[in-house]
């Protein structure tokens, strides 16, 4: 059975139609209209019927960042859209008025993993641990086969596990939260900090960002560390340590067999896993009798929201 998967990001709609092999046969964009919910239920309503149009589909899977219920209808918070408690199913659904269609809500981060876990670096495990490394940190937990949702929905927000108390303020509102030091956030604070206050040793950062510190970015960054650059090095390999250390502490409660990076500072390439599987090694308990997983890139890409929404509307 052939189904939709939209991923609703923070400046654009993407959908496709996937088969069961994990195959997007078909894909459709739309622009996001952040500050209007309703805008949000048309785009996707009318993606799905572009889409189906082409190829008859069984169900459509509607994937989004936030709190998604454990019944999978209800979008309880977005921090991109103004969703709170909203009936993110019953709405497209209205739309549709097709009684026979099957339509499920994920968080995009659970459709990411769920997608590298069934067709991606995944296929050989049955635990695993995806983070998806943005703007924020997300994560999606597999255990023993089984996508771990919690009881009302928003387990594997990983983020937001502390690991410095009083540390840097989260937009969650709590301090010290593990995406304050391990995001693409994180790096370009700390690029932005060193490129303020030492400009001699963010020579090559600056070059890149035209002299304004406030312009340097994230993949400015990886640039100047693909070329060499010492600080752009030490920038990441920072950040793989943190991603490794926060990583072994997840895996003292949840053994994974895999560790997936995900999200555009996967770009970095070794510069930045090295240090994460080193990192991971160091801080993992009980070291030495404690097997180790193993710390893989993504294999997805931007379309593991698309995939993995469109096969978890099958279950």
């Amino acid at each position: 059975m052939d189904t939709i998967g939209v991923d609703i990001g923070g400046t654009k709609i993407a959908a496709g139609v996937v088969d069961e092999d994990g195959v997007i046969l078909a894909q459709a964009k739309r622009d996001t209209v952040a500050g209007d919910p309703a805008e949000i239920d048309r785009a996707v309503a009318d993606l799905f019927l572009e889409l189906s149009g082409q190829h008859p589909v069984g169900a459509l899977g509607i994937a989004a960042a936030g709190f998604m219920s454990s019944d999978r209808r209800t979008a309880l918070f977005g921090p991109n859209v103004a969703w709170r408690a909203y009936p993110l199913r019953e709405r497209v659904a209205a739309i549709l008025d097709r009684p026979e269609l099957k339509i499920v809500v994920e968080n995009d981060a659970n459709a990411a993993g769920w997608a590298e876990f069934r067709f991606g670096v995944g296929r050989d495990v049955d635990d695993m641990l995806m983070l998806t490394v943005g703007t924020g940190l997300g994560g999606a937990v597999v255990v023993d086969g089984r996508l771990v949702r919690g009881a009302w929905g928003v387990a594997a927000e990983v983020g937001h596990v502390r690991v410095v108390p009083e540390g840097h303020l989260c937009g969650c509102g709590q301090r010290g939260c593990w995406e304050q030091y391990a995001s693409g956030s994180a790096l370009v604070r700390e690029a932005r900090a060193v490129a303020a206050t030492q400009p001699e040793r963010a020579a090559r950062l600056l070059q890149l960002a035209g002299g304004d510190p406030a312009r340097v970015s994230g993949p400015s960054v990886t640039l100047a560390a693909q070329e060499g650059d010492p600080l752009a090095i030490a920038l990441l390999a920072d950040l793989g340590r943190w991603i490794g250390a926060g990583s072994a502490s997840v895996a003292a409660l949840l053994d994974p067999a895999l560790v997936v990076i995900g999200g555009g500072v996967g770009e970095a390439g070794d510069l930045l896993v090295a240090p994460a599987r080193d990192a991971f090694a160091t801080h993992l308990s009980a070291r030495g009798y404690h097997p180790e997983a193993r710390i893989e890139l993504a294999s997805m890409g931007n379309e593991a929201g698309i995939v993995g929404a469109a096969d978890l509307a099958r279950l």
